[in-house]
């Protein structure tokens, strides 16, 4: 795999898993269409699922992002994450310390932290991580009672974070170029992706317009 960094400059749509909004696809359909529309990585998210089910699931995504060349990341979990020999982690605020997962996880994968906040994101970079999450921009069911942090720390993370950053959260073809003319390079979508009719167009048209935004 190339260098972290160079890895995440080079994303343009991320997305991550809810098989809970899938329209009649299994999680490896809508992956196999999420790739072939344009995302340049996925996450293996799914807060409910336990870690036996969780890792059958990930050796079955691992397979088809192997394939096409996409990383997958693990949402939390570091152990599925080693198990299923992911190509990186993320994690939230209250998820440990970088040096926690590592121990696990190991060193030389990718590693990514959420953040709501100025501080949040300034401490995370300094904490070592690969690239963080800025979010949620607008509200979103995936974090119901968080308050949005608006496009203003999107432009705050483009001219004063110092590794790469990821904007996500209420996303979708409506709003998108207004996240990319803040600065973002990099867009994280959910239900945007996984929960469309068609996945393979939704990536597809989200990522025609991240390029061109």
């Amino acid at each position: 795999m190339k260098s972290k960094k160079k890895l995440c400059l080079g994303w343009r749509l991320y997305v991550i898993t809810d098989f809970a909004a899938l329209k009649g696809l299994s999680p490896e359909e809508a992956v196999r269409a999420a790739i072939r529309g344009g995302a340049d990585v996925i996450q293996l998210r799914d807060k409910k699922a336990p870690d036996a089910e969780l890792i059958e699931t990930g050796n079955r995504l691992r397979k088809i992002t192997g394939e096409a060349g996409v990383p997958l990341l693990v949402n939390d979990r570091a152990e599925v994450a080693r198990v299923i020999d992911a190509d990186g982690l993320h994690l939230g605020q209250d998820d440990g310390p970088l040096s926690d997962a590592k121990k696990i996880f190991g060193e030389g994968r990718l590693y990514g932290r959420s953040t709501h906040s100025e501080a949040q994101a300034a401490a995370a970079a300094e904490e070592g991580f690969d690239y963080i999450g800025i979010g949620p921009v607008f509200s979103t069911p995936t974090k119901p009672g968080t308050k949005p942090v608006g496009l203003e720390l999107v432009r705050f993370a483009a001219q004063n974070v110092p590794i790469p950053f990821v904007a996500i959260g209420g996303i979708d073809e409506r709003n998108v170029q207004a996240v990319v003319r803040a600065g973002a390079k990099t867009v994280a979508v959910v239900r945007a992706v996984m929960g469309a009719q068609d996945p393979e167009t939704a990536a597809r048209n989200l990522t025609e317009k991240i390029t061109h935004g």
